[in-house]
């Protein structure tokens, strides 16, 4: 499939139903302390005055969405002994943050779908995508250096995409949507990071195994 072919595609989101909802909501428990854990790390890596300021909001809003999904699935996530670790160089950083971020926001148009009373979520999701979506322009247009780690580590993110939508859907009330939802997160990804400039065409592996 080639890069202007994807580009005129439409994902089709499939409508959840209600059986989904503590699904969903669990992956998000699961998702938001990953976020949470991820974003704090972050900040101990030299990264751009105007990103540190935004990581460090960012930082208090995983904290806010992880103590609503504790209340609505009344119980807690789970803990680490300590932080992953992230890239230390801001490019590549960057890009693996907003691919996170737009899986983020995928999970949140399902989520809103079966519950529209969480329509806060998918508004912070999709602030959070365009803030690391500008960071990513920016670094498009810098010197040569950036813009050669940018796309390396989009390439490299990517690839490991169905592998990571395997684990997310995995859970059995998906069943029946799972290569659909898988296609429809897959295909916007790759519109994104083609229409950008991170990816020149797709990467082989748009489904779930």
């Amino acid at each position: 499939m080639n890069k202007d072919l994807v580009l005129t595609m439409i994902p089709e989101w499939p409508q959840l139903p209600a059986s989904c909802e503590k699904a969903l909501l669990e992956q998000f428990l699961r998702a938001e302390a990953m976020a949470l854990w991820a974003v704090r790390s972050s900040q101990l890596h030299a990264v751009p005055a105007k990103a540190r300021v935004f990581l460090e909001r960012h930082e208090a809003d995983e904290q806010a969405h992880l103590s609503q999904f504790e209340c609505l699935l009344g119980q807690r996530a789970r803990g680490r002994d300590q932080l992953p670790a992230m890239p230390q160089q801001w490019p590549v950083l960057a890009v693996q943050l907003y691919g996170y971020e737009m899986l983020g926001l995928a999970f949140a148009k399902f989520l809103v779908g079966v519950r529209p009373d969480l329509l806060s979520i998918l508004q912070d999701e999709r602030r959070h995508v365009g803030f690391f979506e500008q960071e990513v322009k920016a670094l498009l247009t810098s010197n040569s250096s950036a813009v050669a780690q940018a796309r390396a580590a989009a390439r490299a993110w990517r690839r490991k995409l169905p592998r990571t939508l395997n684990r997310y859907l995995r859970h059995e009330s998906f069943a029946p949507f799972r290569q659909a939802m898988a296609n429809a997160i897959t295909l916007t990804i790759d519109r994104r990071f083609i229409h950008m400039g991170l990816l020149q065409k797709p990467t082989v592996g748009n489904s779930i195994p």
